[in-house]
C-alpha cells in the first residue's frame, strides 16, 4: 500500500469512528448554545447619519424603529 494511505479501520490519523461521534455530538451541542446565545440578544444599525435606527431581536424578529427627527440631515418633506 502506499505511503500514508487507508492502513484498516483507522482512517484521519487514527481517529475511530466512536471518537469521530462523540466530536461531532460536542459540535452539534456547542452550535446550539450559540443559536440560544444569539436569539438572546437584540441587534442595533443606525442609517442616514443616526436618524432611523432599527432594533432586531436575535430571533429576526423586529424590535423597534426609531426616527430621530431633530438630528442633522433630518429632512420631514415629502416628494
Amino acid at each position: 500500500m502506499a505511503k500514508g494511505g487507508f492502513r484498516g479501520g483507522m482512517p484521519m490519523g487514527g481517529m475511530n469512528q466512536m471518537q469521530m461521534m462523540k466530536q461531532a455530538q460536542k459540535m452539534q451541542q456547542d452550535l446550539l448554545k450559540m443559536q440560544q446565545e444569539m436569539e438572546e440578544k437584540q441587534y442595533e444599525a443606525t442609517a442616514g447619519g443616526g436618524v432611523i435606527t432599527a432594533v432586531v431581536s436575535g430571533k429576526r424578529e423586529l424590535v423597534r424603529v426609531t426616527i430621530d427627527t431633530t438630528a442633522e440631515g433630518y429632512c420631514h418633506s415629502v416628494s
